[in-house]
């Protein structure tokens, strides 16, 4: 009698096993179908918003105005190598060589640096300068200012607008060397807005001057 009371007691222990066992499982797998459940003092959870596709973090830059902010993105989210100050510090280099280059008449460093019609009206300008037997004797002091004022995706294009505002001593020299205008004492201020333009999918990091204008 015995026996079988020991013999009945681990069945039923063995079946009470099998049974928190399998209640445990589906009560696990119930919580995991149901992550939302809260107490009646809790609030329900929301569900998290699916993440933007290339969202573009941008670090405050001084030089950077918000209304240019929206074509700044979309450059940077084009050409993942893209930066603001990166950027320009690249544009002031380009605006003193490409003056520079004017200003000697050297037109080979002008043909890499612009495009084809600003090349031209460089090119132009040179020619009749030298026509006219001038000389420039132009220096650079400083450069003031450098402010993005546009940018903008032109299908796989990047175009941006910077605006200069330098100090330069400019001087014209006739066919003898001699003064005819301007002065190596005096510095006046100068303002451009120069646009500068590069194919995103172009293997080169080069950016090309487009368009003059002053400002």
């Amino acid at each position: 009698m015995i026996f079988e009371i020991v013999i009945l007691a681990m069945i039923a222990a063995f079946l009470g096993m099998r049974l928190y066992s399998v209640l445990g499982q589906r009560a696990e797998q119930e919580e995991e179908v149901i992550p939302n459940r809260y107490d009646a003092g809790d609030q329900p959870q929301q569900a998290a918003p699916k993440p933007a596709t290339q969202v573009v973090e941008l670090q405050p830059n001084p030089n950077l105005h918000p209304s240019v902010e929206q074509g700044v993105r979309a450059i940077a989210a084009a050409d993942r190598g893209f930066d603001v100050s990166s950027f320009l510090e690249g544009a002031k280099g380009a605006y003193g060589m490409v003056l520079e280059a004017y200003w000697k008449g050297d037109k080979e460093t002008l043909r890499e640096l612009c495009d084809d019609d600003v090349y031209a009206s460089f090119a132009g300008a040179i020619d009749a300068r030298e026509e006219a037997g001038e000389a420039l004797d132009n220096t650079l002091i400083r450069i003031e200012d450098a402010v993005i004022r546009d940018a903008e995706m032109d299908g796989r294009t990047a175009r941006v607008t910077v605006r200069f505002v330098a100090d330069i001593a400019a001087v014209t020299r006739d066919k003898d060397g001699n003064v005819i205008a301007g002065s190596l004492d005096d510095a006046i201020e100068s303002r451009d807005i120069w646009t500068f333009s590069r194919n995103v999918d172009a293997a080169g990091p080069d950016w090309v001057l487009d368009e003059t204008d002053e400002g």
